[in-house]
């Protein structure tokens, strides 16, 4: 509960939002306000998994791909002429199908956008775990390396597959009916009912990361993060935490994926490209590594930036070079810098130096 009330200040900031927009007659600012929304869902999962596991993820976007890519196939490609096999016979008893006529008078049918967010929520996690058991045995840039190959086949299997698209992406995506009335979707009078409910997806799952990190779970992944070899010394099960902490980061990466992909109503093969797990990397170094606050103010932030096109074709470039300064000047996120002190380290050792030795 007082987890809950911590987040209640930003969800006043978010009503406030929606009215001065409301008041100022530029509503279409919510639009980005709305995929932010998603993207920060992502990025405080990858906080969580780097800022507090310690272990760094450079494929993160094929997480978030294979959710919207997933639901997206799912919810379009028809099934019909394979209507008699066992598998969609049992999810057709299930209710997890959706049968009609298209605009053309064809027959379809599709798997409910309920069902596909659980299949591709249920497959990223999976993934996650077949990948994460080998993987995060490796440390520092091993790790990144080996995830960084990851978001790679995930992005060549996007392009490559015709059930996917291809190079087209997949387009058409029906809305995601969550409750009678209440769906997500790219309609533009439903524009502030998909704010709100991106926000509070989004707060509900600060509310579930905040908990965890004032857990046992929480100070487990801090020693973990601070030297493996103590953690176990203390009786700590680094491996499974680590684990757990990818899937549940994997998880938040395919939900944003779901979402956003109903609500832009289409996805294209470069949400999983590198330069986005890049960005999601840059995000959370800007935010701080282990500052969920910073992380998710920093996604909304360079997210709606980026949305808005304030930088341009320079886009990616901005954020690499984002991400060299952070490194530079403040490795703790932006919240802590002190430039003053980080250029005389920087510049100064070098001054210092020669001077002792001239001394």
């Amino acid at each position: 509960m007082k987890k809950l009330l911590s987040v209640l200040p930003l969800f006043g900031v978010v009503i406030g939002i929606h009215l001065l927009t409301s008041a100022t007659d530029t509503m279409y600012y919510l639009t980005q306000m709305t995929m932010s929304a998603y993207y920060s869902l992502l990025i405080i999962g990858l906080c969580v998994l780097m800022g507090y596991a310690g272990q760094i993820s450079l494929g993160h976007a094929g997480f978030f791909a294979i959710g919207g890519y997933l639901s997206a196939a799912l919810t379009t490609n028809s099934l019909t002429s394979y209507q008699e096999s066992t598998l969609v016979r049992m999810l057709d008893s299930m209710g997890m199908l959706l049968s009609g006529n298209n605009l053309y008078g064809e027959a379809f049918l599709v798997v409910t956008p309920w069902a596909a967010c659980i299949i591709a929520v249920l497959t990223a996690a999976l993934i996650a775990v077949i990948i994460g058991i080998p993987v995060l045995k490796l440390k520092g840039h091993y790790l990144a390396m080996a995830t960084l190959g990851f978001g790679i086949i995930i992005y060549r299997v996007t392009l490559a597959l015709e059930y996917f698209g291809e190079a087209d992406g997949i387009s058409e995506v029906p809305p995601f009916v969550l409750l009678p009335g209440l769906s997500v979707s790219g309609d533009f009078s439903a524009r502030v009912q998909n704010y709100y409910i991106a926000w509070i997806l989004l707060l509900l799952g600060m509310v579930l990361l905040l908990n965890l990190i004032d857990s046992r779970v929480g100070r487990a992944l801090r020693g973990i993060h601070g030297s493996d070899e103590a953690a176990e010394a203390m009786g700590v099960n680094t491996s499974r935490f680590k684990l757990q902490t990818f899937v549940l980061s994997a998880v938040f990466a395919a939900i944003a994926g779901v979402f956003l992909t109903h609500y832009n109503g289409g996805i294209g093969p470069s949400e999983a490209g590198v330069m986005k797990s890049v960005r999601y990397v840059a995000i959370v170094a800007v935010g701080g590594m282990a500052n969920l606050w910073g992380a998710l103010l920093m996604g909304i932030v360079l997210n709606f930036l980026s949305m808005r096109g304030v930088f341009g074709s320079y886009d990616d470039a901005v954020f690499g070079l984002i991400l060299i300064l952070i490194m530079l000047f403040a490795p703790n996120g932006i919240l802590s810098i002190n430039i003053r002190y980080r250029l005389k380290q920087l510049f100064g050792r070098g001054q210092d130096e020669e001077e002792g030795g001239q001394r």
